[in-house]
Protein backbone atom coordinates (compact mmCIF):
# COMPACT_ATOMS: atom_id res chain seq x y z
CA UNK A 1 0.00 0.00 0.00
CA UNK A 2 0.95 3.73 -0.44
CA UNK A 3 2.55 5.81 1.75
CA UNK A 4 0.22 8.19 3.42
CA UNK A 5 2.09 11.49 1.75
CA UNK A 6 1.83 9.52 -1.61
CA UNK A 7 -1.95 8.73 -1.61
CA UNK A 8 -2.52 12.14 -0.98
CA UNK A 9 -0.66 13.35 -3.53
CA UNK A 10 -2.32 11.14 -5.65
CA UNK A 11 -5.36 12.35 -4.97
CA UNK A 12 -8.02 14.30 -6.62
CA UNK A 13 -9.41 17.41 -4.25
CA UNK A 14 -12.13 19.65 -5.66
CA UNK A 15 -11.97 23.27 -5.48
CA UNK A 16 -13.13 24.56 -1.91
CA UNK A 17 -16.25 26.47 -3.37
CA UNK A 18 -17.69 23.07 -4.37
CA UNK A 19 -16.78 21.18 -1.17
CA UNK A 20 -18.75 23.92 0.56
CA UNK A 21 -21.64 23.88 -1.68
CA UNK A 22 -22.34 20.06 -0.44
CA UNK A 23 -22.89 21.74 2.74
CA UNK A 24 -24.47 24.88 1.41
CA UNK A 25 -22.20 27.61 2.10
CA UNK A 26 -21.75 30.02 -0.38
CA UNK A 27 -18.75 31.18 -2.27
CA UNK A 28 -19.60 34.63 -0.41
CA UNK A 29 -19.30 33.02 3.51
CA UNK A 30 -15.91 31.81 2.28
CA UNK A 31 -12.55 33.33 3.29
CA UNK A 32 -9.38 31.40 1.14
CA UNK A 33 -6.79 30.59 2.84
CA UNK A 34 -4.44 28.79 0.12
CA UNK A 35 -5.36 26.47 -2.35
CA UNK A 36 -8.39 23.65 -0.88
CA UNK A 37 -8.42 26.11 2.71
CA UNK A 38 -10.77 28.21 3.69
CA UNK A 39 -12.25 29.82 5.89
CA UNK A 40 -16.20 30.42 7.27
CA UNK A 41 -16.82 34.48 7.21
CA UNK A 42 -18.45 35.69 10.41
CA UNK A 43 -21.84 36.08 8.83
CA UNK A 44 -22.14 32.77 7.76
CA UNK A 45 -21.52 31.94 11.11
CA UNK A 46 -23.81 33.49 12.46
CA UNK A 47 -26.29 32.09 9.82
CA UNK A 48 -26.31 28.51 10.76
CA UNK A 49 -26.44 28.95 14.73
CA UNK A 50 -30.33 28.84 14.63
CA UNK A 51 -30.68 25.95 11.99
CA UNK A 52 -32.58 22.51 12.60
CA UNK A 53 -29.80 20.36 14.75
CA UNK A 54 -28.10 17.20 13.02
CA UNK A 55 -27.60 14.47 15.08
CA UNK A 56 -23.23 14.58 16.84
CA UNK A 57 -21.40 11.73 16.94
CA UNK A 58 -18.17 11.30 19.44
CA UNK A 59 -14.88 9.42 18.28
CA UNK A 60 -13.08 8.40 21.42
CA UNK A 61 -11.06 5.17 21.48
CA UNK A 62 -9.01 2.47 24.36
CA UNK A 63 -5.96 3.93 26.14
CA UNK A 64 -3.43 4.79 23.21
CA UNK A 65 -0.06 2.26 22.49
CA UNK A 66 2.89 2.69 20.94
CA UNK A 67 1.38 1.43 17.33
CA UNK A 68 -1.23 4.13 17.42
CA UNK A 69 -4.87 3.01 17.00
CA UNK A 70 -6.42 5.05 14.02
CA UNK A 71 -8.81 7.33 15.79
CA UNK A 72 -8.80 10.03 13.51
CA UNK A 73 -8.75 7.56 10.79
CA UNK A 74 -11.43 5.97 11.77
CA UNK A 75 -13.28 9.88 12.29
CA UNK A 76 -12.51 11.03 8.44
CA UNK A 77 -13.13 7.66 7.24
CA UNK A 78 -17.16 6.87 9.04
CA UNK A 79 -17.21 10.76 7.46
CA UNK A 80 -17.26 8.96 4.26
CA UNK A 81 -18.94 6.33 4.75
CA UNK A 82 -22.44 7.85 5.81
CA UNK A 83 -21.86 10.33 2.54
CA UNK A 84 -21.12 6.87 0.52
CA UNK A 85 -24.34 5.35 2.40
CA UNK A 86 -26.49 8.56 1.36
CA UNK A 87 -26.29 10.75 4.20
CA UNK A 88 -25.34 14.17 4.80
CA UNK A 89 -21.88 14.26 7.26
CA UNK A 90 -19.21 16.09 8.24
CA UNK A 91 -16.23 15.96 10.49
CA UNK A 92 -15.05 18.15 13.04
CA UNK A 93 -11.04 17.32 14.13
CA UNK A 94 -9.03 19.63 15.67
CA UNK A 95 -6.14 21.21 14.26
CA UNK A 96 -2.68 19.39 14.68
CA UNK A 97 0.04 20.50 17.21
CA UNK A 98 3.66 21.31 15.32
CA UNK A 99 5.61 19.71 18.65
CA UNK A 100 3.86 16.03 18.30
CA UNK A 101 4.79 16.30 14.21
CA UNK A 102 7.89 17.41 14.73
CA UNK A 103 8.06 14.75 17.70
CA UNK A 104 6.30 11.32 17.88
CA UNK A 105 3.14 11.49 15.50
CA UNK A 106 4.89 12.51 11.98
CA UNK A 107 1.15 13.90 11.04
CA UNK A 108 -2.04 13.79 12.38
CA UNK A 109 -4.37 14.33 9.55
CA UNK A 110 -5.60 10.58 9.41
CA UNK A 111 -4.03 8.16 6.80
CA UNK A 112 -3.84 5.54 4.21
CA UNK A 113 -7.61 6.54 2.04
CA UNK A 114 -9.23 8.17 5.34
CA UNK A 115 -7.60 11.86 5.17
CA UNK A 116 -7.94 15.38 4.84
CA UNK A 117 -6.61 17.47 2.52
CA UNK A 118 -4.43 19.35 2.00
CA UNK A 119 -2.34 16.97 4.37
CA UNK A 120 0.85 18.75 4.22
CA UNK A 121 -0.45 22.05 5.02
CA UNK A 122 -2.48 20.73 7.61
CA UNK A 123 -0.16 19.44 9.52
CA UNK A 124 2.34 22.33 9.40
CA UNK A 125 1.25 26.09 9.73
CA UNK A 126 -2.34 25.18 7.99
CA UNK A 127 -4.02 28.97 8.97
CA UNK A 128 -2.39 30.18 11.50
CA UNK A 129 -4.42 29.49 14.20
CA UNK A 130 -1.87 28.14 16.85
CA UNK A 131 0.17 30.94 15.80
CA UNK A 132 -2.43 33.59 17.04
CA UNK A 133 -2.98 31.45 19.83
CA UNK A 134 0.65 31.39 20.55
CA UNK A 135 1.02 35.63 20.28
CA UNK A 136 -2.23 36.41 21.88
CA UNK A 137 -0.87 34.04 25.14
CA UNK A 138 2.68 35.44 25.12
CA UNK A 139 1.12 39.45 24.25
CA UNK A 140 -0.05 38.83 27.83
CA UNK A 141 2.89 37.60 29.51
CA UNK A 142 4.97 40.11 27.95
CA UNK A 143 2.27 42.62 29.51
CA UNK A 144 2.47 41.08 33.10
CA UNK A 145 6.18 41.93 33.34
CA UNK A 146 5.97 45.46 31.98
CA UNK A 147 3.11 45.98 34.16
CA UNK A 148 5.50 45.38 37.13
CA UNK A 149 8.43 47.08 35.34
CA UNK A 150 6.47 49.87 34.95
CA UNK A 151 5.45 50.62 38.50
CA UNK A 152 2.90 47.97 39.40
CA UNK A 153 -0.23 49.58 39.97
CA UNK A 154 -2.30 46.09 40.10
CA UNK A 155 0.40 45.53 43.06
CA UNK A 156 1.50 41.60 41.33
CA UNK A 157 3.06 39.55 43.71
CA UNK A 158 6.38 38.95 41.48
CA UNK A 159 6.36 35.22 43.05
CA UNK A 160 3.09 34.98 42.40
CA UNK A 161 2.20 35.16 38.49
CA UNK A 162 0.18 32.54 37.26
CA UNK A 163 0.56 33.00 33.74
CA UNK A 164 3.26 30.73 32.15
CA UNK A 165 4.86 31.13 28.49
CA UNK A 166 3.84 28.64 25.57
CA UNK A 167 5.43 27.78 22.54
CA UNK A 168 3.70 25.25 19.75
CA UNK A 169 6.63 22.84 20.24
CA UNK A 170 8.14 20.03 22.35
CA UNK A 171 11.24 21.32 24.38
CA UNK A 172 11.79 20.03 27.93
CA UNK A 173 14.22 22.77 28.55
CA UNK A 174 11.72 25.66 28.68
CA UNK A 175 9.63 23.96 31.61
CA UNK A 176 11.33 25.95 34.09
CA UNK A 177 13.53 28.99 33.45
CA UNK A 178 14.29 32.49 34.81
CA UNK A 179 13.43 35.51 32.80
CA UNK A 180 14.48 39.33 33.81
CA UNK A 181 17.91 38.34 34.49
CA UNK A 182 21.00 41.36 33.68
CA UNK A 183 19.83 44.01 36.15
CA UNK A 184 16.80 46.14 36.51
CA UNK A 185 16.52 47.55 32.81
CA UNK A 186 15.72 44.03 31.71
CA UNK A 187 12.69 44.00 34.27
CA UNK A 188 12.16 41.44 37.00
CA UNK A 189 14.23 38.84 37.96
CA UNK A 190 11.67 35.96 38.52
CA UNK A 191 10.59 31.51 37.43
CA UNK A 192 8.85 30.80 34.78
CA UNK A 193 7.55 27.99 33.11
CA UNK A 194 6.65 27.43 29.07
CA UNK A 195 3.91 25.23 28.41
CA UNK A 196 2.93 23.84 24.86
CA UNK A 197 0.63 25.80 22.81
CA UNK A 198 -2.28 23.45 22.99
CA UNK A 199 -2.37 23.40 26.60
CA UNK A 200 -2.89 27.37 26.82
CA UNK A 201 -5.45 28.75 28.72
CA UNK A 202 -6.17 30.94 25.31
CA UNK A 203 -6.38 27.76 23.18
CA UNK A 204 -8.95 26.13 25.67
CA UNK A 205 -10.91 29.28 25.17
CA UNK A 206 -10.63 29.32 21.70
CA UNK A 207 -12.49 25.75 21.86
CA UNK A 208 -14.71 26.79 23.86
CA UNK A 209 -15.93 30.07 22.96
CA UNK A 210 -19.31 30.37 21.16
CA UNK A 211 -19.20 33.95 19.66
CA UNK A 212 -16.60 36.77 19.69
CA UNK A 213 -18.36 38.37 22.86
CA UNK A 214 -17.83 35.03 24.71
CA UNK A 215 -14.26 34.79 23.39
CA UNK A 216 -13.81 38.27 24.21
CA UNK A 217 -15.43 38.13 28.07
CA UNK A 218 -13.54 34.92 29.20
CA UNK A 219 -10.05 36.18 27.56
CA UNK A 220 -10.83 39.08 30.42
CA UNK A 221 -11.62 36.71 33.12
CA UNK A 222 -8.17 34.99 32.78
CA UNK A 223 -6.43 35.28 36.46
CA UNK A 224 -2.54 36.31 35.63
CA UNK A 225 -1.81 36.26 38.92
CA UNK A 226 -2.47 37.15 42.90
CA UNK A 227 -1.61 40.21 43.94
CA UNK A 228 0.13 40.79 47.54
CA UNK A 229 -2.71 40.96 49.27
CA UNK A 230 -4.39 37.85 47.74
CA UNK A 231 -6.27 38.59 45.13
CA UNK A 232 -6.82 37.48 41.70
CA UNK A 233 -5.03 39.98 39.20
CA UNK A 234 -7.20 39.48 35.69
CA UNK A 235 -6.31 40.00 31.80
CA UNK A 236 -8.53 42.58 31.81
CA UNK A 237 -6.82 44.36 34.91
CA UNK A 238 -3.57 45.02 33.07
CA UNK A 239 -5.54 45.52 29.98
CA UNK A 240 -4.12 43.05 28.23
CA UNK A 241 -7.47 40.99 27.13
CA UNK A 242 -8.78 43.11 24.20
CA UNK A 243 -5.38 43.64 22.42
CA UNK A 244 -5.30 39.44 22.69
CA UNK A 245 -8.97 39.53 21.25
CA UNK A 246 -7.56 41.43 18.46
CA UNK A 247 -5.12 38.85 17.90
CA UNK A 248 -8.10 35.78 17.97
CA UNK A 249 -10.07 37.57 15.66
CA UNK A 250 -9.07 35.31 12.38
CA UNK A 251 -8.41 32.10 14.72
CA UNK A 252 -12.36 32.27 15.96
CA UNK A 253 -13.51 31.31 12.83
CA UNK A 254 -13.90 28.06 11.69
CA UNK A 255 -11.48 26.40 8.89
CA UNK A 256 -13.16 23.91 6.14
CA UNK A 257 -11.15 21.73 4.50
CA UNK A 258 -12.14 18.43 2.79
CA UNK A 259 -11.63 14.27 2.84
CA UNK A 260 -9.72 12.35 0.75
CA UNK A 261 -13.02 12.16 -1.10
CA UNK A 262 -14.17 15.47 -1.29
CA UNK A 263 -16.29 15.03 1.67
CA UNK A 264 -16.54 18.52 3.76
CA UNK A 265 -14.52 18.17 7.13
CA UNK A 266 -13.57 21.22 9.59
CA UNK A 267 -10.96 21.79 11.58
CA UNK A 268 -10.68 23.71 14.30
CA UNK A 269 -9.06 24.48 17.38
CA UNK A 270 -6.09 22.02 18.64
CA UNK A 271 -6.34 21.19 22.83
CA UNK A 272 -4.36 18.27 23.71
CA UNK A 273 -6.52 15.81 26.32
CA UNK A 274 -4.00 14.67 28.72
CA UNK A 275 -2.98 17.55 29.25
CA UNK A 276 -6.00 19.95 28.11
CA UNK A 277 -9.80 19.12 26.92
CA UNK A 278 -9.27 17.40 24.27
CA UNK A 279 -12.04 18.70 21.86
CA UNK A 280 -12.49 20.44 18.62
CA UNK A 281 -14.64 24.35 18.94
CA UNK A 282 -18.06 24.17 19.98
CA UNK A 283 -18.16 27.15 17.06
CA UNK A 284 -17.14 24.61 14.65
CA UNK A 285 -19.65 22.29 15.67
CA UNK A 286 -23.00 24.59 16.22
CA UNK A 287 -22.06 25.27 12.46
CA UNK A 288 -21.60 22.03 11.15
CA UNK A 289 -25.03 20.74 12.90
CA UNK A 290 -26.43 23.65 11.53
CA UNK A 291 -25.42 22.00 7.53
CA UNK A 292 -25.21 18.06 7.86
CA UNK A 293 -27.83 15.34 9.12
CA UNK A 294 -24.64 13.90 11.09
CA UNK A 295 -21.52 15.66 12.59
CA UNK A 296 -18.79 13.03 13.48
CA UNK A 297 -16.12 14.89 16.00
CA UNK A 298 -13.26 13.26 18.28
CA UNK A 299 -11.87 13.49 21.47
CA UNK A 300 -8.40 13.19 22.16
CA UNK A 301 -6.32 10.18 22.99
CA UNK A 302 -8.11 7.28 25.33
CA UNK A 303 -12.05 7.70 26.37
CA UNK A 304 -10.96 8.09 30.75
CA UNK A 305 -9.43 11.72 28.66
CA UNK A 306 -10.90 13.81 25.61
CA UNK A 307 -14.30 11.30 25.71
CA UNK A 308 -14.72 12.38 29.47
CA UNK A 309 -13.59 15.94 28.75
CA UNK A 310 -16.51 15.87 26.24
CA UNK A 311 -19.15 15.43 28.83
CA UNK A 312 -18.10 17.18 31.57
CA UNK A 313 -16.49 20.77 30.02
CA UNK A 314 -17.58 20.83 26.14
CA UNK A 315 -20.92 20.02 26.21
CA UNK A 316 -21.82 22.05 29.53
CA UNK A 317 -20.25 24.75 27.70
CA UNK A 318 -22.59 24.20 24.15
CA UNK A 319 -25.16 22.48 25.69
CA UNK A 320 -25.21 19.87 23.13
CA UNK A 321 -24.30 15.98 23.75
CA UNK A 322 -23.31 13.46 21.69
CA UNK A 323 -26.26 10.95 20.40
CA UNK A 324 -23.63 8.01 19.72
CA UNK A 325 -19.94 6.98 21.05
CA UNK A 326 -17.62 5.23 18.83
CA UNK A 327 -15.08 3.48 20.84
CA UNK A 328 -12.08 2.61 18.16
CA UNK A 329 -10.20 -0.45 19.32
CA UNK A 330 -7.56 -2.56 17.36
CA UNK A 331 -6.85 -6.42 17.90
CA UNK A 332 -2.86 -5.61 18.94
CA UNK A 333 -3.69 -2.70 21.66
CA UNK A 334 -5.76 -5.35 23.45
CA UNK A 335 -3.42 -7.69 22.86
CA UNK A 336 -0.84 -5.26 24.49
CA UNK A 337 -3.60 -4.95 27.51
CA UNK A 338 -4.09 -8.40 27.44
CA UNK A 339 -0.31 -9.05 28.26
CA UNK A 340 0.44 -10.63 25.29
CA UNK A 341 3.64 -8.69 24.59
CA UNK A 342 6.98 -9.44 25.77
CA UNK A 343 7.69 -5.52 26.26
CA UNK A 344 4.18 -4.79 28.17
CA UNK A 345 2.97 -1.45 28.39
CA UNK A 346 5.20 1.68 26.63
CA UNK A 347 7.32 0.48 24.00
CA UNK A 348 6.24 -1.57 20.99
CA UNK A 349 7.18 -5.29 20.37
CA UNK A 350 8.64 -6.76 17.58
CA UNK A 351 7.16 -7.42 14.56
CA UNK A 352 7.15 -10.89 15.12
CA UNK A 353 5.45 -10.86 18.14
CA UNK A 354 2.58 -8.91 16.76
CA UNK A 355 1.99 -11.00 13.62
CA UNK A 356 1.92 -14.33 16.14
CA UNK A 357 -1.95 -14.73 16.92
CA UNK A 358 -2.95 -14.90 20.97
CA UNK A 359 -6.86 -15.08 21.05
CA UNK A 360 -6.16 -14.97 24.73
CA UNK A 361 -4.75 -12.27 25.44
CA UNK A 362 -6.91 -9.97 22.88
CA UNK A 363 -10.18 -11.82 24.93
CA UNK A 364 -8.25 -10.37 28.00
CA UNK A 365 -7.35 -6.74 27.13
CA UNK A 366 -10.46 -6.32 25.81
CA UNK A 367 -12.52 -7.67 28.90
CA UNK A 368 -10.86 -5.13 30.67
CA UNK A 369 -9.66 -1.91 29.14
CA UNK A 370 -12.03 -2.30 26.27
CA UNK A 371 -14.80 -3.29 28.23
CA UNK A 372 -14.40 -0.38 30.99
CA UNK A 373 -14.17 1.69 28.29
CA UNK A 374 -17.75 0.92 27.26
CA UNK A 375 -19.31 0.75 30.42
CA UNK A 376 -18.05 4.21 31.29
CA UNK A 377 -19.07 5.74 27.71
CA UNK A 378 -22.32 4.14 28.34
CA UNK A 379 -23.27 5.69 31.84
CA UNK A 380 -23.88 9.16 30.22
CA UNK A 381 -26.60 7.83 28.29
CA UNK A 382 -25.55 7.64 24.61
CA UNK A 383 -25.15 4.10 22.76
CA UNK A 384 -21.49 3.04 22.91
CA UNK A 385 -20.83 0.97 19.37
CA UNK A 386 -17.29 -0.59 19.19
CA UNK A 387 -15.46 -0.11 15.93
CA UNK A 388 -12.66 -2.63 15.13
CA UNK A 389 -9.89 -0.79 13.04
CA UNK A 390 -8.60 -3.15 11.61
CA UNK A 391 -4.55 -3.88 10.67
CA UNK A 392 -2.67 -6.75 8.13
CA UNK A 393 -1.39 -8.47 10.96
CA UNK A 394 -5.27 -9.16 12.41
CA UNK A 395 -6.12 -12.61 12.34
CA UNK A 396 -10.14 -13.72 11.98
CA UNK A 397 -10.29 -15.24 15.40
CA UNK A 398 -8.56 -12.44 16.70
CA UNK A 399 -11.01 -9.82 15.37
CA UNK A 400 -13.81 -12.30 15.66
CA UNK A 401 -12.90 -12.58 19.61
CA UNK A 402 -12.95 -9.19 20.28
CA UNK A 403 -16.41 -8.44 18.38
CA UNK A 404 -17.72 -11.09 20.68
CA UNK A 405 -16.07 -9.35 24.15
CA UNK A 406 -17.14 -6.04 22.86
CA UNK A 407 -20.66 -7.33 22.71
CA UNK A 408 -20.60 -9.01 26.20
CA UNK A 409 -19.02 -5.97 27.91
CA UNK A 410 -22.55 -3.92 26.91
CA UNK A 411 -21.50 -2.03 23.34
CA UNK A 412 -25.31 -1.48 21.26
CA UNK A 413 -23.38 -2.87 18.25
CA UNK A 414 -19.39 -4.18 17.31
CA UNK A 415 -18.16 -3.37 13.66
CA UNK A 416 -15.02 -4.14 11.01
CA UNK A 417 -13.93 -0.89 10.22
CA UNK A 418 -11.34 -0.80 7.45
CA UNK A 419 -11.66 2.56 5.96
CA UNK A 420 -7.48 2.70 5.99
CA UNK A 421 -7.10 0.68 2.98
CA UNK A 422 -10.52 1.11 1.88
CA UNK A 423 -11.83 4.36 2.48
CA UNK A 424 -15.46 5.19 2.98
CA UNK A 425 -16.42 2.24 1.60
CA UNK A 426 -14.71 0.18 3.71
CA UNK A 427 -16.75 1.99 6.82
CA UNK A 428 -20.42 1.46 5.56
CA UNK A 429 -21.13 -1.09 8.22
CA UNK A 430 -20.04 0.89 11.10
CA UNK A 431 -22.07 4.35 8.95
CA UNK A 432 -25.13 2.14 9.43
CA UNK A 433 -24.78 1.07 12.67
CA UNK A 434 -24.43 5.05 13.35
CA UNK A 435 -27.12 5.61 11.85
CA UNK A 436 -29.48 3.35 13.91
CA UNK A 437 -28.11 4.28 17.61
CA UNK A 438 -28.55 8.05 16.79
CA UNK A 439 -32.30 7.24 15.75
CA UNK A 440 -32.36 5.32 18.98
CA UNK A 441 -30.86 7.94 20.90
CA UNK A 442 -33.50 10.73 19.59
CA UNK A 443 -36.68 8.42 19.89
CA UNK A 444 -35.74 8.16 23.65
CA UNK A 445 -35.41 12.03 23.83
CA UNK A 446 -31.87 12.24 23.79
CA UNK A 447 -30.84 11.35 27.72
CA UNK A 448 -27.40 12.51 28.89
CA UNK A 449 -26.30 12.12 32.41
CA UNK A 450 -23.10 13.52 33.50
CA UNK A 451 -21.37 12.06 36.96
CA UNK A 452 -22.04 15.50 39.20
CA UNK A 453 -23.94 18.87 38.76
CA UNK A 454 -22.18 22.28 37.50
CA UNK A 455 -22.18 23.56 41.24
CA UNK A 456 -20.49 20.33 43.29
CA UNK A 457 -17.36 21.18 44.62
CA UNK A 458 -14.11 20.62 42.97
CA UNK A 459 -12.49 17.96 45.26
CA UNK A 460 -16.13 16.33 44.74
CA UNK A 461 -15.92 16.44 41.17
CA UNK A 462 -12.27 14.68 41.16
CA UNK A 463 -12.88 12.26 43.60
CA UNK A 464 -15.93 11.02 41.32
CA UNK A 465 -14.19 11.37 37.91
CA UNK A 466 -11.39 9.65 39.53
CA UNK A 467 -13.35 6.42 41.21
CA UNK A 468 -16.28 6.18 38.40
CA UNK A 469 -13.98 6.76 34.99
CA UNK A 470 -10.33 5.76 36.70
CA UNK A 471 -11.11 2.91 38.66
CA UNK A 472 -8.76 4.85 42.06
CA UNK A 473 -9.92 4.20 45.13
CA UNK A 474 -9.68 7.35 46.21
CA UNK A 475 -7.37 10.89 45.60
CA UNK A 476 -4.67 12.54 47.46
CA UNK A 477 -4.52 15.94 47.19
CA UNK A 478 -0.53 17.06 48.01
CA UNK A 479 0.28 20.04 49.98
CA UNK A 480 0.16 22.62 47.53
CA UNK A 481 -2.71 21.05 46.10
CA UNK A 482 -4.43 21.76 49.27
CA UNK A 483 -3.25 24.85 49.02
CA UNK A 484 -4.54 25.64 45.54
CA UNK A 485 -7.85 24.41 46.60
CA UNK A 486 -7.92 26.96 49.45
CA UNK A 487 -6.92 29.32 46.90
CA UNK A 488 -9.78 28.59 44.66
CA UNK A 489 -12.50 28.43 47.26
CA UNK A 490 -11.21 31.91 48.80
CA UNK A 491 -11.68 33.45 44.78
CA UNK A 492 -14.73 32.30 44.05
CA UNK A 493 -13.78 29.16 41.87
CA UNK A 494 -14.17 26.49 44.06
CA UNK A 495 -17.48 24.94 41.49
CA UNK A 496 -15.75 25.10 37.70
CA UNK A 497 -15.64 22.28 35.99
CA UNK A 498 -12.42 20.13 35.98
CA UNK A 499 -10.07 19.06 33.82
CA UNK A 500 -8.01 16.27 34.56
CA UNK A 501 -4.14 16.25 33.81
CA UNK A 502 -3.12 12.45 33.21
CA UNK A 503 -0.89 10.11 31.27
CA UNK A 504 -3.08 9.12 28.40
CA UNK A 505 -1.54 4.99 28.22
CA UNK A 506 -3.32 4.27 31.12
CA UNK A 507 -6.60 4.68 33.63
CA UNK A 508 -4.37 5.57 36.29
CA UNK A 509 -1.59 7.95 36.99
CA UNK A 510 1.04 5.44 36.08
CA UNK A 511 2.17 4.76 32.28
CA UNK A 512 2.84 1.23 32.45
CA UNK A 513 -0.43 -0.06 34.51
CA UNK A 514 -2.42 -2.18 31.64
CA UNK A 515 -5.37 -3.27 31.41
CA UNK A 516 -8.26 -1.61 33.91
CA UNK A 517 -5.88 -0.92 37.06
CA UNK A 518 -8.15 -0.57 40.38
CA UNK A 519 -8.19 0.55 43.58
CA UNK A 520 -4.74 2.69 43.50
CA UNK A 521 -4.82 6.40 44.90
CA UNK A 522 -5.02 9.26 42.61
CA UNK A 523 -2.24 11.63 43.50
CA UNK A 524 -3.09 15.11 42.36
CA UNK A 525 0.01 17.15 42.70
CA UNK A 526 -1.53 20.64 42.22
CA UNK A 527 -4.22 22.53 40.84
CA UNK A 528 -4.37 25.06 37.88
CA UNK A 529 -6.67 27.54 37.36
CA UNK A 530 -8.19 28.21 34.15
CA UNK A 531 -10.87 30.82 34.98
CA UNK A 532 -11.48 32.04 31.94
CA UNK A 533 -11.88 28.41 30.14
CA UNK A 534 -14.09 27.70 33.04
CA UNK A 535 -12.04 24.66 34.72
CA UNK A 536 -9.71 23.79 37.12
CA UNK A 537 -6.67 21.80 35.76
CA UNK A 538 -5.82 18.58 38.36
CA UNK A 539 -2.40 17.66 37.60
CA UNK A 540 -1.96 14.11 38.56
CA UNK A 541 1.12 12.26 39.46
CA UNK A 542 4.59 12.92 37.03
CA UNK A 543 2.37 14.24 33.86
CA UNK A 544 4.12 17.14 32.34
CA UNK A 545 2.48 20.39 30.42
CA UNK A 546 5.71 20.69 28.53
CA UNK A 547 6.34 17.54 26.61
CA UNK A 548 9.40 16.59 25.20
CA UNK A 549 11.13 15.57 21.87
CA UNK A 550 11.70 11.74 21.97
CA UNK A 551 15.30 9.87 21.53
CA UNK A 552 14.77 10.04 17.70
CA UNK A 553 12.30 12.63 17.00
CA UNK A 554 10.29 12.24 13.75
CA UNK A 555 11.62 15.57 12.71
CA UNK A 556 15.12 13.86 12.24
CA UNK A 557 13.84 12.15 9.38
CA UNK A 558 12.21 14.95 7.74
CA UNK A 559 13.77 17.78 4.65
CA UNK A 560 12.66 19.53 1.60
CA UNK A 561 14.42 19.12 -2.09
CA UNK A 562 15.53 21.87 -4.18
CA UNK A 563 11.92 22.24 -5.50
CA UNK A 564 10.51 22.69 -2.11
CA UNK A 565 8.92 19.10 -1.79
CA UNK A 566 8.54 17.49 1.63
CA UNK A 567 10.46 14.64 1.92
CA UNK A 568 10.35 12.08 4.65
CA UNK A 569 7.18 13.27 6.19
CA UNK A 570 4.12 11.65 7.55
CA UNK A 571 4.16 7.57 6.37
Amino acid sequence: MASDLEIARAASPAPIEEVSWKLGIGVEELRKMGPGMAKITWEGVKARFDLPRGSLVLVTSVNPTPFGEGKTVTTIGLTQALNRIGKSATCTIREPSMGPVFGIKGGAAGGGYSQVLPMEEINLHFTGDLHAVTSAHNLCSAMIDNHIYFGNECDIDTNRVLWPRVIDMNDRSLRNVAIGLGGPKNGVAREERFDITAASEVMAILALSSDYADLRHRLGEIVVAESRSGFPVKADDIGAAGPMALLMREALLPNLVQTIEQNPAFIHAGPFANIAHGNSSIIADRVALGLADYVITEAGFGADMGAEKMMHIKAASSGIAPDCVVVNVTVRSMKMHGGGFSTGGGKRPRPEEIERENVDAVRTGAQTNLARHLRNMARFGSPVIASVNVFSTDTEDEITALLEEAMKAGAADAVVCQVHSNGGEGGADLARAVVTACQSHIANGRPFDPLFGPNAPLEEKILRIATNIYGAASIDLAPKALKDLKMLNNWGYGNLAVCMAKTQYSFSHEAGELGDPSGFTLPIRELRLNAGAGFVVAVCGSVMTMPGLPRIPAAENMDMDEDGHLLGMFG
